[in-house]
């Protein structure tokens, strides 16, 4: 049985004031506790407050925390529905900065932190960036996510997810109907609407994998009503098609670009990190230095001898250090799955890389299911893998690792240059970020932790850092019995990461030219050039979260190494992933704070 926000609120609550009871007590001490005592209860209740507002305001995303009272209803995205979301969020923040956080737990001082930084965010969002206004990905992301989220997990028996989905469907061509009424073509840029156009029947197909094989089960009533949903659905999605087609494709004018202001205004809220943009970009252009320079090392190793090696110097100029990487690149590029055979070898990969990680015993492995799938057709076309675990409150359901097959009208040459990329060790490296020890072992680590808001506004920037911490960690340990092509492809999708957060910014900030990026991308971090392209749509279509990876990294990197430093030999890996994974996974600067006892800043 799924315990309501208040049970959890009050067990946090209980839990702390145990744990307070365990230290002998003097007058001052008490006096001081039943203030934090207090502190920490009206906290809680503001938290549960939060929380019960985001998930009736915003049910869809209500259904994949795992919150199931509002699965019959949509977020609404009218005027109305925007101006009730900016009322509660001013009224809880409000709530909230009269607080004297300096009274609270030093887990709730984070989670304050946390909550105060998405109000400000909301508000942001809806008030000055205006997403709603030229970005209709929301809509189409909020349509299909809708019926995927009750439809993917089994959380519930099928004939009341089907009735669900029912209700939902019925109101999904209200969505699309606010969308062409919310959109501005003219500040709509052309390659959100083009993409929206390619990704909109993606939603049909969602209802004909998961809905219409399983109306059989519904009682005759309920499947009527079902069918007829399916039917003005398809209706409602034709008709938006043809106004994507007609009117908003043709007259999309805006500048995908948010420029400076924005963009720095919107990192801070995405990151909550440390470093600024500046510091970003001067960690990010060092580190391009090292790791070419790295890469070169490993190989004049892997080609000493070859015949046909390019020239191999002590002091390489930048051409002889391109070719050499490039020649050395060449011999993992040679081992790559078969076109039809990308899902299965991430199946494999991910098996070989779980048992790597329980024989070195390097972090605690889940004991929850994954499973890898084809990415849904409506989430296709920004990234080649994602993982998506199930929300918070679903308990001991699936995680599910999505692979994008390579799409059927793809030529032959881009497919060689897809799978150049995603060659064999590639495929490892996925499955490691996406699944063990990465985001489908971070993810059930992090789920354990006893504070909601925390799960529900779980840190992207700790989640993806941790995912290419790991990438390093395994090479480091040794997977693939030290393969040094295997430390050169790690290497080199390490170096997509630090491109990441330079593309983000010179595209955003800097109005960067497809050619700059992709010299970026190509030549100066050996990518594909299919990757490459479909990078260059990808920072189009999103500003602020691409750095995620190489922030994220860094600060797992300074944290590991400040544990370290204090520990000494005391130091033990595993016992420090495990804690690291403890804190339900925040901003890194608060795990840092927080495991060395730091003020929460």
């Amino acid at each position: 049985m799924r315990h309501s926000l208040l049970a959890l609120a009050l067990l946090a609550s209980l839990t702390a004031c145990h744990k307070a009871e365990e230290t002998p007590a003097t007058p001052a001490t008490e006096t001081a506790a039943a203030g934090a005592s207090q502190a920490d209860a009206a906290f809680a209740d503001l938290s549960r407050r939060a929380l019960d507002g985001w998930f009736q305001l915003g049910p869809v995303g209500a259904t994949q925390t795992g919150d199931h009272r509002y699965d019959t209803e949509l977020d609404d995205l009218s005027a109305e529905g925007r101006q009730k979301g900016l009322d509660f969020s001013r009224t809880i923040l409000a709530e909230l900065e009269a607080m004297d956080v300096s009274k609270l737990s030093r887990e709730n001082q984070v989670d304050a932190a946390i909550l105060r930084n998405q109000l400000k965010y909301d508000i942001w969002g809806t008030e000055t960036l205006q997403s709603w206004a030229w970005d209709p990905q929301l809509y189409n992301s909020l349509a299909g996510s809708a019926l995927y989220g009750l439809m993917a997990r089994e959380f519930a028996p099928m004939p009341e997810r089907l009735e669900s989905a029912t209700a939902r469907m019925e109101k999904i061509p209200g969505l699309l109907a606010q969308a062409r009424a919310n959109l501005d073509p003219a500040r709509v840029p052309k390659i959100h609407a083009e993409t929206v156009a390619r990704q909109n029947a993606g939603i049909l197909s969602i209802v004909e994998t998961f809905i219409t094989p399983n109306l059989g089960q519904l009682p005759n009533p309920e499947r009527e009503r079902a069918e007829k949903a399916i039917a003005g659905l398809k209706t409602a999605v034709a008709e938006h098609q043809q106004w994507l087609d007609k009117t908003l494709v043709p007259n999309a004018k805006g500048d995908f670009r948010i420029g400076a202001e924005l963009y720095d205004q919107k990192l801070q809220f995405a990151l909550l990190s440390s470093l600024s943009r500046a510091e970003i970009k001067q960690r990010a252009e060092a580190e391009l230095v090292r790791v070419r320079s790295e890469m070169y090392d490993i190989a004049r190793k892997v080609l000493a001898g070859k015949p046909g090696a390019p020239e191999l110097p002590d002091n390489p100029s930048h051409e002889q250090q391109q070719k050499a990487i490039q020649a050395a690149l060449e011999l993992a590029y040679a081992e790559r799955p078969a076109r039809d055979k990308v899902v299965p070898d991430a199946q494999a990969a991910l098996a070989r890389a779980t048992e790597f990680v329980r024989a070195k015993d390097l972090v605690t492995l889940p004991d929850a299911p994954v499973e890898i799938i084809e990415m849904p057709e409506f989430q296709r076309g920004v990234a080649v893998a994602y993982c998506d675990s199930p929300g918070p409150l679903d308990k001991n359901l699936k995680t599910f690792y999505a692979v994008s097959p390579i799409p059927a009208d793809w030529t032959q040459e881009q497919v060689d240059s897809f799978l150049r990329e995603y060659n064999s060790r590639m495929i490892d490296l996925l499955s490691i970020h996406e699944g063990t020890p990465g985001h489908y072992l971070e993810g059930w680590h992090s789920a354990k932790f006893p504070s909601t808001l925390r799960a529900v506004l779980r840190s992207g920037m700790f989640a993806e850092g941790w995912a290419v911490y790991t990438e390093k960690m395994m090479a480091d340990a040794g997977y693939l019995d030290n393969d040094p092509l295997f430390r050169l492809v790690q290497l080199k999708f390490y170096l997509r990461t630090i491109a990441n957060a330079i593309l983000d910014q010179g595209v955003h900030v800097d109005g960067w030219t497809r050619e700059q990026a992709m010299d970026l991308m190509v030549n100066q971090a050996f990518q594909q050039e299919r990757e490459a392209a479909g990078k260059w749509v990808r920072a189009q279509l999103t500003s602020a979260q691409l750095p995620t990876y190489f922030v994220g990294v860094q600060e797992h990197f300074d944290t590991r190494k400040a544990v370290e430093q204090k520990l000494g030999a005391d130091f033990n890996l595993k016992a420090y992933h495990d804690q690291v994974l403890s804190y339900g996974a925040p901003p890194v600067r608060f795990v840092r704070e927080l495991m060395l006892d730091q003020p929460i800043e």
